[in-house]
């Protein structure tokens, strides 16, 4: 049946598809993942059309068909399966189009993030979302999967930044709304369905995303807080005193910061003593209105007793100082081994609370374990790395899981923040989704796509599975991400 399909593929598609030992290895597995999985068939398309040709034939064939974009993913969205085909938009990295005046770039899909920010600034403009892996991810993974970053609490998810999509459907029908306004209310917003969908409704091949003015400046400043308490105060204070100039809000807890402190010679350590909570704080504006700001802002913190230290930076250099212990996270493969990564949301004034009961819970289940906690505390994302170095490779993700998603639920939260479901956090969703909201997505799913050939197995477990393949949530020290759990 593989050789009839092949054949097909080959005659129809010719050489957009790419087959068996041919297909290079970055196709057959996404990073997350340890087992490659050779799927039927590579197809790189060139154009929305390309795209539309190849679904439709998939469509006719019955055969599964995994989106691909960057590979940057940490739950297992983009890994292919057996008896399918992946679709890698990599050839697609046009940035067609940046409008000065309505303040829009339109690119298609397979461009990276990087690029496009690239571009946007050498126009004077700014594309808010950012990553860690901005010269690996590419414009359709970021939209089909909501990501996030560091300065969501100032722009918002992705999804506050896309204007338009182009996408195809399962059955190979485009569907093009490439808006440019702001304000558009002519009836359903199409793009939203698509917009962390992660490629199982349809496959966006072309953006309109949203542009700002260029930030003159950007300032940090580095705080040491006694408790969680004084976070909290801080994080208000800020909030009221730079208002929309404040674009960063990043937390790490002594689990994190000691841990990657004390691990990693080249980190210094910007505060003297050690404090129960660390918090990174980025504001932007006017060429050195935003330090003054920043600088007014710790002044009257201190005061109030929110912040016990702080420290400003005088230079670039000591900038990016500060930021390196937080971006350390690539870095983990140095200090531990294999590790399971929970990318969550708690509400913000319960972080404290739920960080203290984990660990602690963590402790008492495996007493030599390593959890680090940090994150984006200002928009309620935290991330949460465990590893049981008495379990060695043998990692007991599946009864971490259980016990953290299990306190997740208890606190009202999300288990997934910025990352997606993909498959490692898919039999989790009940935990977060009431069985109404489940549903409404397994209608639209049915309606969108009524084969169930897009990405299955992916968000929502399809009703025969026998093509999906879950992955561990174990990652390999030796794997690397471009940008770790962020």
């Amino acid at each position: 049946m593989e050789d009839e399909i092949r054949t097909v593929l080959s005659e129809e598609l010719g050489d957009l598809a790419t087959f068996g030992a041919e297909i290079p290895e970055r196709y057959r597995r996404d990073w997350l993942s340890e087992q490659a999985v050779t799927p039927i068939a590579v197809i790189r398309p060139r154009t929305t059309e390309d795209v539309s040709r190849a679904l439709r034939l998939c469509s006719r064939l019955g055969i599964s068909v995994v989106p691909q974009g960057g590979m940057t993913g940490l739950v297992g969205g983009a890994q292919p399966v057996a008896g399918g085909v992946a679709l890698s938009l990599d050839r697609m990295t046009a940035i067609e189009e940046i409008d000065e005046v309505m303040a829009t770039v339109t690119v298609e899909a397979g461009a990276t993030l990087g690029d496009v920010q690239r571009a946007c600034e050498q126009a004077g403009l700014f594309l808010a979302v950012d990553l860690g892996a901005r010269d690996s991810c590419q414009v359709g993974g970021v939209i089909s999967t909501n990501a996030g970053g560091n300065r969501v609490i100032r722009y918002g998810m992705t999804r506050e930044n896309v204007l338009g999509i182009e996408a195809v459907l399962s059955d190979g029908t485009i569907v093009t709304s490439l808006n440019k306004l702001l304000k558009n209310n002519a009836g359903y917003d199409l793009k939203q369905l698509l917009i962390g969908s992660e490629g199982t409704l349809g496959v966006v091949t072309r953006a309109v995303l949203r542009l700002h003015a260029q930030p003159q400046s950007f300032c940090s400043a580095f705080c040491g807080c006694a408790d969680f308490a004084g976070v909290i105060g801080l994080l208000k204070a800020a909030r009221s005193t730079l208002g929309a100039a404040l674009t960063s809000f990043e937390v790490m807890w002594p689990s994190f910061y000691d841990f990657m402190c004390d691990g990693l010679p080249e980190l210094r350590r910007s505060l003297a003593g050690r404090h129960g909570v660390y918090v990174l704080i980025e504001a932007s504006g006017p060429a050195g209105q935003a330090r003054q700001s920043l600088e007014d802002l710790l002044a009257a913190e201190i005061d109030a007793g929110h912040i016990a230290d702080a420290v400003l930076p005088k230079s670039e250099r000591e900038t990016t100082e500060l930021w390196a212990v937080r971006e350390s996270v690539s870095e983990y493969g140095r200090l531990m081994g294999p590790l399971t990564g929970f990318d969550i949301g708690i509400p913000t004034g319960e972080a404290g609370a739920f960080v203290a009961e984990i660990e602690a819970a963590l402790a008492r289940h495996w007493p030599d374990v390593h959890a680090l906690s940090y994150g984006h505390i200002g928009d309620s994302n935290l991330h949460l790395v465990v590893n049981v170095p008495s379990a060695g490779a043998h990692q007991p993700h599946d009864a971490l899981c259980d016990l953290v998603f299990e306190a997740v639920s208890r606190y009202g939260g999300t288990i997934s923040a910025e990352h997606g479901i993909g498959t490692i956090k898919r039999d989790y969703l009940h935990l977060t989704r009431s069985p109404s909201e489940l549903e409404v997505m397994a209608r639209l799913k049915r309606a969108l796509d009524p084969r169930g050939i897009l990405n299955p197995g992916k968000v929502l477990a399809p009703p025969h599975s026998a093509t999906s393949q879950a992955v561990s949530p174990t990652v390999s020290p030796s794997a690397t991400p471009p940008s770790g759990p962020a």
